[in-house]
């Protein structure tokens, strides 16, 4: 499935991630825009207000992202964009790194076994309460997800148009 207008906010640590797995960055998004976690005060934020996004996805979500999301905390980028984006009414798909108390991890040159911590078990759960947000644990899911939310955004479209 290929989305289109999609916009892409990458965090320091996920354009440095991303590098290591051989990916490039810029290359991953040909279409629409992209952002990176350069200002103090994550301007592109405002986007959000302006009504240009009907969802967001967070993927992947580190233990330390989830854990500000749960906490409240917006102080990065991606933390900055989750918080308005659920101030805003727009829903959010969070894929989150630690799903399972044992996990396979894909490394840069191999699978690697994790053991998550419980803390970080409980701010999933936690987080996958929290209205507006949907928490996922695999790409598969992450897919699924989204077919339902552009699903639900056609049908709001549609339901909009005829009452038109």
């Amino acid at each position: 499935m290929i989305f289109e207008d999609v916009d892409l906010f990458y965090s320091s640590a996920g354009e440095e991630v991303l590098r290591m797995y051989g990916h490039d960055p810029k290359a991953i998004n040909k279409q629409g825009r992209v952002y990176r976690d350069r200002a103090a005060s994550s301007p592109p934020v405002g986007l959000f207000y302006r009504g240009d996004y009907h969802t967001l996805v967070v993927a992947p979500a580190t233990s330390n992202t989830v854990a500000k999301m749960v906490l409240g905390l917006s102080d990065s980028l991606v933390s900055n964009v989750y918080a308005q984006a659920g101030k805003c009414g727009i829903p959010s798909i969070v894929l989150a790194c630690d799903t399972e108390p044992e996990m396979d991890t894909p490394a840069p040159d191999r699978i690697v076994k994790v053991w998550p911590r419980k803390i970080d078990l409980e701010h999933t759960h936690k987080l996958a309460t929290y209205e507006g947000t949907t928490v996922v644990e695999n790409p598969e899911k992450l897919l699924s997800a989204l077919k339902i939310r552009l699903d639900e955004v056609k049908e709001a479209e549609i339901d909009q148009s005829n009452d038109g």
